[in-house]
C-alpha cells in the first residue's frame, strides 16, 4: 500500500524533526509486525537509525561514615573494708552531737581518687545487722558486725559496686546475713548501687548484675572460698556461690559474657598474711579468664599481693589482681596496713567492639594511726604519705601486739616492692 502524499509529507517532516533534535529511536523495535500504524506487514515503518551512545550516569562520591569513638571507663577498686573494734571506736569519737558514728573523716584522704573513677568497687568485709550487737573482732573472737554508718561513709566516698562474698558472712548466723542483704538492697535502690556476692535465694544468685557506664555494659560476679567453717542451713534459701563450684562459675561467666561488654569477677581466696600466691588460685584465675572474665579483683589475704596478665587460648588477655589487701583495718602487723587500689581503664573499640584493659596499675594505700590506742586512724594514698608519718606510726605500741611491728619509710617501700611489680606501681596519683 502506498502512502498518500499528505501522510508521506508528514512522515518526512517527523523524521526530519527526530534527526535534527537528536532523539534516539534505538529503544524502538524495528520491523515489529504489530506496530501502532496497524500495518501488519510492517510497510511504512520508519527507517532504522543508528543507536546513540548511552549516556553514563554521573558517578557519586562514596559516603565516608565517621568511625565510632572508643568507649572508655575508668575503674578504681579496693580490698577489704574491715571494720575492727578500733575502727568503729574512732568513728564513735568522730561523731558529732546526735550521731552515733562518723566514719567519713577516716576515708577522706582517698576520696578524690574514688570520685574521679567512673565506677568504683569495694569489698564490704563485714555484715551490717542492726538487730545484733556491733562487733569488730574484739574480745578475741573473730566476729564482725558493723554499724549502718559504715555504709553511709563508703557510699558518700563514691563507691557504687559492693561485693559481699567473704568469710565473715555467717558470723552472726543466717538471719543476720539476710538482714544485711536486705539492708544493702535498700541502699542499692536508694543510691543506684550494684550489690552482689550474697543472695536471698538461688534465683537472685543467678541474676547477673550488669551496670552500664559511659555506654559500656559491665557484668559483676563474686565468689567466696569459705565461710569460716559455717554453712547455710538447709531451711534457709540464702545463697553464696563458692570457689569450688566451678561449673556454676563457668556458666555464670559465660552468661555474663553474652549480657555485657566486660566481665569483672571479685574472688575472695587465698591464705592470710602472706605475699605468696597459691597454685590453686593461679589455676582458677586462668580458668576464669578463659571462660570470659576480663578482670579479677582478689581479696581476703589482708596483705597486698602481685598481679599479672593472663593470655587466653585465643591470644586475647585478661588481668588478675591476686589480692588488693585491706582498705581499712586496725591490725598490728605492718604488711596488713598496706593496701592496693586497683586503677585501670576498660576500653571498648568503637569499630570492632574489642575490649582492652589499659593503663593498669595499683595505687598503694596506707592505714595510719598515731599511737598504741589507734588514735586518729585514717587512710592515705602513697602520694600523700611521708617519711615523717611513717616514722611516727603507732604500730610499735599497739595492743595486742603483732609479729611485724616495725614501721618506717624503707619498710613501707619494701612491702610495696615485694607485693607490686614496678611496672604496675602508681606512686604519684
Amino acid at each position: 500500500m502506498k502512502l498518500k502524499k499528505g501522510r508521506a509529507a508528514a512522515a518526512i517532516a517527523v523524521l526530519a524533526v527526530l534527526i535534527v533534535s537528536g532523539v534516539s529511536c534505538a529503544s524502538k523495535v524495528i520491523g515489529n509486525t504489530n506496530d501502532s500504524s496497524g500495518n501488519e506487514d510492517g510497510a511504512g515503518a520508519p527507517a532504522a537509525t543508528e543507536a546513540a551512545e548511552p549516556t553514563e550516569a554521573p558517578t557519586e562520591e562514596p559516603t565516608t561514615l565517621p568511625v565510632p569513638e572508643d568507649k572508655r571507663v575508668h575503674v578504681d577498686a579496693v580490698g577489704d573494708d574491715l571494720i575492727h573494734y578500733s575502727v568503729y571506736k574512732n568513728a564513735e569519737e568522730l561523731a558529732g552531737p546526735g550521731e552515733n558514728f562518723n566514719f567519713k573523716p577516716m576515708y577522706e584522704n582517698v576520696k578524690y581518687l574514688i570520685e574521679a573513677a567512673d565506677v568504683a568497687v569495694i569489698n564490704q568485709e563485714t555484715i551490717i545487722s542492726e538487730s545484733n550487737e556491733i562487733r569488730g573482732a574484739n574480745g578475741g573472737a573473730l566476729l564482725f558486725n558493723s554499724p549502718p554508718e559504715v555504709a553511709d561513709a563508703v557510699i558518700d566516698l563514691g563507691f557504687d559496686v559492693f561485693t559481699m562474698a567473704n568469710n565473715h558472712l555467717l558470723d552472726f548466723g543466717p538471719e543476720a546475713l539476710e538482714e544485711s542483704i536486705n539492708f544493702w538492697n535498700r541502699k542499692a535502690q536508694q543510691y543506684d548501687l550494684t550489690v552482689l556476692g550474697a543472695y536471698l535465694n538461688e534465683e537472685d544468685a543467678n541474676r547477673i548484675r550488669v551496670r552500664e557506664v559511659n555506654g559500656v555494659k559491665i557484668a559483676f560476679l563474686a565468689y567466696a572460698e569459705h565461710i569460716n567453717g559455717f554453712e547455710i542451713p538447709d531451711y534457709s534459701s540464702l545463697r553464696v556461690v563458692m570457689n569450688y563450684e566451678e561449673d556454676v562459675i563457668e556458666r555464670q561467666i559465660k552468661e555474663a559474657r553474652e549480657l555485657a561488654d566486660v566481665v569483672i569477677v571479685a574472688a575472695h581466696w587465698g591464705g592470710e598474711d602472706t605475699f605468696e600466691v597459691s597454685d590453686d588460685r593461679i589455676e582458677l584465675a586462668n580458668k576464669m579468664i578463659n571462660w570470659g572474665a576480663d578482670v579479677i579483683l582478689g581479696g581476703h589475704t589482708h596483705t597486698p599481693q602481685t598481679m599479672e596478665w593472663i593470655t587466653r587460648d585465643d591470644g586475647t588477655k585478661g588481668f588478675v589482681f591476686y589480692s588488693l589487701g585491706n582498705f581499712i583495718c586496725a591490725q598490728t602487723d605492718n604488711f596488713n596496713l598496706v593496701g592496693e587500689m586497683a586503677d585501670f581503664d576498660l576500653v571498648v573499640n568503637g569499630e570492632t567492639g574489642e575490649v582492652t584493659i589499659e593503663d593498669v596499675g595499683v595505687i598503694p594505700t596506707i592505714v595510719h594511726y598515731d599511737d598504741g590506742n589507734f588514735s586518729n586512724l585514717r587512710i592515705y594514698p602513697y602520694s600523700m604519705y611521708t617519711p615523717e608519718l611513717a616514722a611516727s606510726h603507732g604500730i610499735p605500741y599497739a595492743i595486742p601486739q603483732g609479729t611485724y611491728t616495725s614501721f618506717n619509710w624503707d619498710i613501707l617501700n619494701g612491702i610495696i616492692d615485694e607485693a607490686i611489680p614496678k611496672e604496675f606501681q602508681k606512686l604519684d596519683k
